[in-house]
């Protein structure tokens, strides 16, 4: 089987495994789901011949590939996470192959008017004469992140099938509860043993990122005062007015609908409220540490007004730190990134570098001690139902794997 066949083949297979995280969930991994995709992942491993192929109680997969060539490499590692996004269903996904894109429209679904056009969806335009996959516009497709996965698989096959390329030891894992932020709060770097790393977990073709954003987590708890509204003059609290208040007093230009490129902004996720008491979910991103602690005084101040505003209510505002900017540890490693924009050289690859909008396990990898950028897998529009990916933009990302893994070989 080719290389291209081989990854969309194995790709079919995984978006079919509902996988989605559930952060209310205090297990690990936090769906039933993501167990089942990694049996399926650690059989397909043990079946191409990867060496310590395991499955730890926590739902990671790992697994290793013998070195080809003599002396001592650094061990590099390719990563990808099983879930998908809990923002669109990922049940029972249909995966819909349109081949040869001739730019435009694609019609994903008639009936319910879901489709994708070069116009409106980046990197779509690059890829004319194209395999594109979709799913059937009821749920998302899950390419973030199984499209990694099957091009890491795809990629180890490949090696195995052609031992006469040198290369060293290479170590492969797939994490849960990315999505949650939570992917590599149980995974043990050290035991893996690995020097530098790469995630799987890009958009469109020729992506790398080595900066993401900087990440801390939102809590607003409104503690209100439930009066008959026949008699609640001067001595009502209610908490729903409240949290609507707060929400629609932080500034318009600091939300994610008005912000691009290295912007920061406060997002507000969700808002579950009564009378007596109301709570603000939410997430706080920016590239620049001091511009993201400015962003959190500011809220600060903005909850002190409300106290003022509404004396009978009680306020609180938390913060919890999701994530740092993995450039801060990928500069002190400057071979990752050389490494890389060689390899996307030799395979013909423009790299589009680019800092993230988000973050990915690369980012909690390397303050851990394991420097990790992302790169591409030839897709986009994720965790929704216009998401797509190329077939040839996999196979492309596939290559440039395979090509790095030439490269660490001294």
């Amino acid at each position: 089987m080719q290389l291209k066949d081989f990854i969309v083949a194995h790709f079919m297979k995984y978006v079919k495994f509902s996988t989605a995280s559930d952060e209310n969930s205090q297990s690990c991994p936090s769906s039933t789901g993501q167990l089942m995709l990694g049996r399926q992942i650690l059989k397909d491993l043990k079946a191409i011949g990867m060496k310590k192929a395991a499955m730890d109680k926590n739902g990671y997969v790992t697994a290793e590939l013998p070195a080809t060539a003599r002396g001592k490499s650094p061990v590099i590692a390719f990563l990808a996470h099983m879930d998908t996004a809990p923002d669109a269903s990922g049940e029972g996904v249909k995966p819909q192959l349109h081949k040869n894109y001739r730019g435009g429209r694609i019609i994903i679904n008639a009936k319910d008017r879901v489709f994708i056009s070069d116009s409106d969806s980046p990197g779509l335009g690059d890829c004319k004469g194209h395999d594109i996959i979709t799913a059937s516009g009821k749920t998302l497709l899950g390419a973030d992140n199984k499209a990694g996965i099957a091009i890491i698989i795809g990629s180890m096959d490949y090696l195995l099938k052609h031992p006469e390329i040198p290369h060293g030891v290479i170590k492969v894992a797939f994490t849960p509860d990315e999505e949650v932020g939570r992917g590599v709060d149980l995974f043990n770097v050290k035991k893996f043993g690995a020097d530098y790393a790469y995630t799987m977990d890009g958009d469109r073709i020729g992506t790398v990122e080595d900066e993401t954003f900087n990440a801390d987590g939102l809590k607003i708890t409104v503690e209100g005062k439930s009066v008959h509204p026949g008699s609640a003059k001067n001595s009502m609290a209610n908490a729903v007015r409240i949290a609507a208040d707060l929400i629609a007093s932080w500034p318009a230009h600091l939300l994610p609908e008005t912000t691009e490129h290295r912007q920061g902004f406060v997002m507000f996720t969700s808002c579950k409220s009564g009378i007596e008491a109301a709570e603000i979910s939410g997430i706080i991103r920016d590239h620049d540490l001091k511009k993201l602690k400015s962003m959190e005084r500011s809220l600060l101040s903005l909850a002190a007004q409300k106290r003022k505003k509404y004396p009978l209510a009680k306020i609180k505002v938390e913060f919890r730190e999701q994530y740092r900017n993995m450039r801060q540890v990928l500069k002190k490693h400057p071979l990752v990134m050389d490494k890389l924009f060689e390899a996307l050289k030799i395979e013909g690859v423009r790299p589009i570098h680019k800092p993230v909008r988000g973050g990915t396990d690369g980012a909690r990898l390397s303050f851990l001690g394991l420097p990790c950028p992302n790169i591409f897998v030839g897709g986009n529009n994720f965790h929704g139902r216009h998401e797509w990916v190329s077939v040839q933009g996999m196979e492309l990302s596939a290559k440039v794997v395979i090509r790095l893994a030439r490269l660490w070989n001294y």
